[in-house]
């Protein structure tokens, strides 16, 4: 099950570009730019594996079951995945729900909050190396109704049926790797912005879970109340540390999200938006390429889409920051992050306590210096996009400080 989001995987190229998009440490030699997505197996499991049997057949009822007939065996295969699903499920139920239910949130989380594609992944991976700090990764993330007891089997017996790399990137996938709560919640019939993954032409996009407005009470309600019991069942698992929780639909919610955790931080990251928009559109489409169970739509509906997505977000979480404390949240660069990550995590810790770095800086240079050979993808950029794209998000560029350079093309 592939990540959507990650930090520095794309070179780009251009009259207009230069290179601060790099991982850590890795030597940005000139490659041929690439638009495909990487090989995902036919019998790799889909987002959509995780779902309980009502989800899925919801979903495939709400879309009138469109499913083409060269994603007729990834339907198939869910089909009759999913009430395997509704068996372990109600088991957990059983062993662990009284349990659960009494688990309370002494500690209120992290929240890594910015666009897709962002560098969100970067941190998230690089704050999860404290030990003091949890994570849900990917396995809970893709079976959140049952993990506490499927977990340790598919990750000892089931690495072989994820690919080594995720469809839009060349980082690693793996089962344990940090995660997006995002896919939880979607597993756990949730509504949200991802089912559109699966058709991506008729499914409704959810929008209003980007900001969390226009839901009414009982929406509202669902969505806390799913969100709640995630939290709890991961703080269940990791024995009460804190959880640092990433995912770009999370930045519309931000005021949702400090009147249910009261004292939570949030760390925002800002990227180029002219790296941005591009990079969202591979995402997209890469993903729907070995998700979706029926074709996509075309370019300028997926541009559209993804200028809406942004903008909706922004609108809120600009608004809503207002009611947080400044001490409870820290704007990042994703280019400062990416130059200097270990300078920037101590800092962070240092403006959110969020602890002794010290104790933590020995293992965040032994991962950095573990992917420091990470070889990014290329995209071109032209004038014609940087204009493009700044009269999309003017909004953004201003604010986070993204104008064009001097000789740019400017925008009205």
């Amino acid at each position: 099950m592939p990540p959507t989001e990650s930090p520095g995987n794309e070179t780009f190229i251009g009259p207009d570009s230069s290179d601060p998009s790099a991982c850590p440490g890795n030597s940005t030699a000139q490659r041929t730019p690439t638009a495909s997505a990487n090989h995902y197996p036919s019998w790799s499991p889909r987002f959509w594996h995780g779902m309980r049997a009502g989800c899925w057949w919801s979903m495939m009822a709400r879309n009138r079951f469109q499913v083409t007939w060269k994603k007729l065996h990834i339907a198939l295969g869910v089909s009759l995945f999913t009430p395997c699903n509704d068996v372990l499920a109600w088991s957990q139920r059983l062993i662990f729900g009284r349990r659960i239910e009494r688990i309370e949130l002494e500690k209120p989380p992290v929240f890594i909050l910015g666009h897709w594609r962002s560098g969100t992944t970067l941190l998230h991976e690089l704050l999860v190396q404290d030990p003091q700090f949890a994570s849900p990764n990917t396995f809970q993330c893709f079976a959140p109704s049952h993990f506490l007891l499927s977990e340790p089997l598919m990750v000892r017996l089931g690495g072989f049926l994820l690919p080594k790399q995720r469809p839009m990137d060349n980082m690693e996938a793996g089962w344990q790797l940090p995660q997006e709560d995002e896919f939880a919640l979607m597993n756990l019939g949730v509504p949200t912005p991802y089912l559109r993954i699966a058709f991506p032409q008729s499914q409704a996009k959810s929008l209003e879970y980007l900001d969390m407005r226009g839901l009414s009470e009982v929406e509202l309600k669902l969505w806390q109340d799913r969100f709640q019991w995630f939290l709890k069942v991961l703080t269940y698992h990791y024995g009460g540390r804190q959880l640092v929780l990433k995912s770009p639909p999370h930045t519309g919610r931000i005021g949702v999200l400090a009147q249910m955790f009261p004292g939570a931080k949030f760390i925002h990251l800002t990227r180029d938006p002219v790296k941005l928009f591009p990079s969202t559109l591979r995402l997209w489409r890469s993903l729907e390429s070995v998700q979706a169970l029926h074709d996509s739509p075309s370019d300028s509906e997926m541009q559209a889409y993804v200028t809406e997505c942004l903008t909706r977000m922004y609108d809120a979480f600009e608004q809503e920051r207002q009611q947080i404390d400044d001490s409870q949240i820290v704007d990042v660069r994703y280019e400062d992050l990416a130059a200097e990550p270990l300078e920037i995590v101590r800092s962070l810790y240092s403006q959110l306590d969020l602890g002794d770095f010290d104790q933590v800086e020995k293992q965040l240079k032994h991962r950095l210096a573990d992917h420091g050979d990470y070889q990014p993808n290329l995209h071109a950029i032209d004038s014609s996009l940087r204009q493009q794209v700044t009269e999309r998000w003017p909004e953004y560029t201003r604010r986070y400080g993204y104008q064009p350079a001097e000789g740019a093309p400017s925008v009205g």
